[in-house]
């Protein structure tokens, strides 16, 4: 039986659109293939691993012909709406109270600011307070689809593997 529901972020509640990076960077002398320079800088900064200014920095030595804003704007260009009927049915789903509400994202500090901003503090509130948990990868240091970033969701909660639906 089903207790427990760890919602994803991306694609789930709001709308994504990953291939624009890489179609505005071609406009700065950048490729649209995803190189593994690239992967591996995405993943270092999604673990917290190198702070914003860190990651702009490096990814301006890549892309030398944009500037910081330019780059800022186009990282944060693939995240799209968050329809509401979705943030609707997150609070309606959690008035019911059938299930533990829990959120685990791969994200980045760049991205969520730029989110928390887009929808605004009260929109943004209204969407975090229906999960029991918030978790994104850049805060806990853990990256999905590493299993490690599962079980500490599932440790930290006292939550059963059986008990749980990952919905993604």
């Amino acid at each position: 039986m089903i207790k427990n529901i760890i919602f994803d972020f991306g694609d789930v509640f709001i709308n994504l659109d990953k291939g624009i990076i890489f179609r505005e960077m071609e406009k700065f002398g950048g490729s649209i293939d995803l190189t593994p320079e690239m992967v591996a800088l995405n993943g270092i900064y999604e673990v917290g691993g190198i702070t914003s200014e860190e990651f702009i920095a490096q990814l301006q030595n890549q892309y030398p012909k944009a500037s910081v804003i330019e780059i800022e704007n186009i990282w944060n260009s693939m995240l799209l709406d968050f329809p509401e009927e979705r943030l609707e049915f997150i609070e309606n789903l959690a008035k019911e109270g059938a299930y533990r509400l829990f959120l685990l994202s791969n994200t980045n500090d760049l991205h969520i600011t730029h989110v928390e901003q887009k929808m605004g503090s009260d929109r943004y509130n209204r969407f975090k307070s229906p999960f029991e948990k918030f978790y994104l990868s850049h805060e806990i240091n853990l990256r999905k689809p590493n299993s490690e970033i599962y079980q500490f969701v599932l440790d930290e909660n006292g939550l059963k593997a059986e008990e749980t639906f990952f919905h993604r």
